[in-house]
């Protein structure tokens, strides 16, 4: 059976950095709910209708002639995106307007576009 070169076979603690670590851990609760978000975004789908919102506003049906889905498709997926927190909307009339909630979930998303960019550059 080959050895793991990345475990660690030692069997000392290092516990000035032990201690350093557990003082900047945060609440467990917190990071259910970073895992959560985590989470929303794991979706092809919604992860191109927040590409498309941060371009700016859109209603159902533009985001869903953009992405070639049904309006029952989007609005199931912009649902789930608007009870966690990731959008919002504002009504004019008849119709629904949705937006990313704020700047952070633009960066999020920017960001995950530049990483990934960042490391298929990084690969060729």
């Amino acid at each position: 059976m080959a050895k793991n070169e990345f475990t660690c076979d030692c069997n000392i603690i290092h516990q000035d950095v032990v201690c350093k670590i557990a003082k900047e851990m945060l609440p467990d609760d917190l990071f259910y709910k970073i895992s959560d978000f985590y989470k929303i975004l794991g979706d092809t789908t919604r992860i191109k209708i927040l590409f498309a919102l941060d371009q700016g506003e859109m209603c159902v049906c533009d985001i869903a002639n953009v992405l070639s889905m049904s309006k029952s498709s989007i609005s199931h997926q912009l649902g789930t995106l608007r009870r966690s927190g990731v959008v919002r909307c504002r009504k004019v009339g008849k119709e629904v307007y949705y937006m990313l909630d704020d700047e952070h979930v633009k960066k999020v998303i920017e960001i995950g576009i530049e990483y990934i960019e960042h490391k298929e550059a990084k690969n060729k």
